[in-house]
């Protein structure tokens, strides 16, 4: 029997992208009305593929939470001149450089070779090269922001240390990497982070090292979640900064609302992102 909501859904997601898409550059001069200013500076890696939704999470964190110090979009290498243009006219606060630029000289070797063969890799490479001098976000271009998500500022306010991640709803890990069982528990989402001071990464760049077969797609996700527990990492609330799937396969929005603090809106779900972008 077809399943007519969920079909619905992704027809409706694609149209509203390709519309999206097609005035991306009226979208992206559209002003923003907000004057909250917030101590922060965030991160996002993304390539050309990618611009739609990297515009539209751009903007949904500066309407719904605030302007941070700065918003510096990691450019994979793939973007054109037109579409960083293009992203710095959203608001004077946001710049785009590219991946090269920003990795540090004392990646280790095998992070290198990482990056030369996976897009993934590549994104490894550049969460263990930004800079951390304050409260400091990483989020991936498909994550929406919503209202709740001002208790952000809370957060960058505390005193204490601690990296704050975003709770996963699966175990999707690079199973090579993990020793023990329990190294599978408090799941790890590498796509939004919050840090106060540089990880350590030594524990799980050792075992990437010692891999004999070549990093997979969750290679990466896998180094971020030992890394992140190994320094003692905090969960956000998953009620309110949300991944989930269940409502895959139904046509509505189950998590949006304006009491959330945002959605990452995984392949699965992805359609989904769409239904929810404002400009």
């Amino acid at each position: 029997m077809v399943n007519i909501g969920y079909h619905t859904a992704r027809i409706q997601g694609q149209i509203i992208r390709h519309i999206y898409t097609r005035f991306i550059d009226k979208i992206s001069s559209f002003p923003i009305k907000q004057t909250r200013q917030i101590g922060i500076t965030i991160y996002s890696f993304s390539c050309e593929r990618d611009l739609p939704e990297q515009v539209a999470s751009i903007r949904s964190f500066i309407y719904n939470i605030g302007i941070p110090e700065r918003f510096i979009v990691i450019s994979d290498g793939s973007y054109s001149d037109s579409s960083c243009k293009l992203l710095r006219r959203i608001h004077p606060c946001v710049d785009i450089i590219p991946f090269t630029k920003l990795l540090r000289h004392d990646l280790p070797q095998c992070v290198t070779n990482y990056a030369q063969l996976h897009p993934m890799g590549k994104k490894l490479a550049a969460l263990m090269s930004i800079p951390v001098n304050g409260a400091t976000i990483y989020t991936d271009s498909d994550i929406l922001f919503f209202p709740g998500g001002v208790d952000l500022i809370n957060f960058t306010n505390l005193h204490e240390i601690s990296c704050y991640y975003l709770p996963d709803c699966s175990a999707s890990l690079d199973e090579r990497l993990i020793y023990d069982e329990c190294e599978k528990l408090q799941r790890v989402n590498a796509g939004f982070l919050l840090f106060k001071n540089e990880l350590d990464w030594s524990l799980a760049i050792e075992r990437l090292d010692k891999l004999q077969e070549q990093p997979i797609y969750f290679t990466e996700q896998t180094i971020v979640h030992l890394t992140v527990n190994h320094n003692q990492g905090k969960p956000f609330c998953s009620q309110k900064y949300i991944l989930n799937v269940e409502d895959q396969f139904i046509y509505p929005d189950k998590f949006a609302s304006s009491k959330i603090a945002l959605r990452h809106y995984v392949n699965d779900v992805r359609h989904k992102f769409w239904l929810n972008v404002g400009l």
